[in-house]
């Protein structure tokens, strides 16, 4: 299992925490049973696959972090290699927050979440903006996603940590709604035709 995130959690600081609040033994343990390098395997590049988005936060040169929602097609985020994530960055609202952050520091982290399972996978990386690539936007775009692309950020995955599903609310997006109540619509038609028949 991944431990590489605690390398780059665990501050001095966050340490100190977890001593004050007695958790630091239990991740002293959780370091000895791990490995010292993260890559992505079927697991998380499934996960990835499933999600149409995520939350990615930089940090600006005045030290502020900042978090952006990405949405797109299902699975728009995509997994290139075992290290590596890349994506097409959809056109905005012009204030280029994110892609500014990123050219003064690389470090980025993104947030996945899946809240019909109660799941969720944090990823830590370094990120670089390519911009005027035509061949790279349409190997990663979705031709039938009509957002206009601008350009491309590739991910190099330093750690990643899946995290509990406490406290995380259920929640169901329109097409899983759509796919959970399509039996029941189907059962609904059949009965109403049924009614109608006994009618006549």
């Amino acid at each position: 299992m991944a431990r590489q995130f605690t390398n780059i959690a665990f501050t001095p600081g966050v340490k100190e925490i977890q001593r004050r609040y007695g958790s630091r033994s239990i991740y002293e343990n959780f370091l000895k049973r791990g490995v010292s390098e993260d890559i992505l395997t079927a697991k998380e590049t499934d996960f990835i696959a499933a999600r149409d988005s995520f939350y990615m936060g930089t940090v600006s040169s005045n030290g502020w972090p900042y978090v952006q929602f990405r949405g797109g097609a299902k699975g728009f985020l995509q997994v290139l290699d075992e290290k590596t994530l890349g994506f097409v960055d959809f056109k905005g609202n012009l204030q280029y927050l994110s892609v500014g952050n990123l050219s003064e520091n690389d470090r980025v982290f993104l947030f996945l979440m899946d809240y019909r399972h109660r799941r969720r996978l944090k990823i830590w990386g370094r990120a670089q903006v390519v911009d005027d690539n035509p061949e790279l936007i349409k190997q990663l775009a979705d031709v039938n996603y009509t957002a206009e692309p601008e350009r491309v950020i590739l991910i190099q995955v330093e750690a990643f940590d899946w995290n509990c599903p406490q406290h995380i609310p259920i929640r169901y997006s329109e097409a899983e709604v759509a796919e959970m109540i399509s039996p029941l619509t189907t059962r609904i038609q059949e009965l109403e035709s049924k009614l109608a028949e006994l009618s006549q």
